[in-house]
């Protein structure tokens, strides 16, 4: 897999300054299909708000996109599926409650 040139933008920034944005009513924005839609849980748009200016370490982002151009990126699948079943098991635990 290549990967190309881009410029980091942040989702939630992105987000962020369009949860902030005037409604503007008109019918560009009205004409979006709803399977084009997307609702956030709270859950999500606490997430959100807690990452403040939705700023993150572009240096870092830079560093794995050279490793993995280089073919240095290493995938630990073992750490991946600890930390899936971790997840799950917290959401199921969340759910029980």
């Amino acid at each position: 897999m290549k990967i190309s040139s881009f410029e980091p933008k942040s989702a939630a920034a992105a987000l962020a300054a369009e949860r902030k944005a005037p409604s503007r009513g008109d019918a560009s924005a009205q004409s979006a299909s709803d399977s084009a839609r997307v609702t956030l849980s709270d859950a999500a748009t606490g997430r959100l708000d807690a990452l403040g200016d939705g700023s993150f370490d572009a240096a870092k982002v830079e560093q794995i996109a050279r490793a993995i151009r280089e073919g240095r990126f290493m995938v630990n699948p073992g750490i991946i599926a600890d930390k899936l079943i971790a997840n799950a098991q917290e959401l199921v635990s969340r759910a029980a409650r």
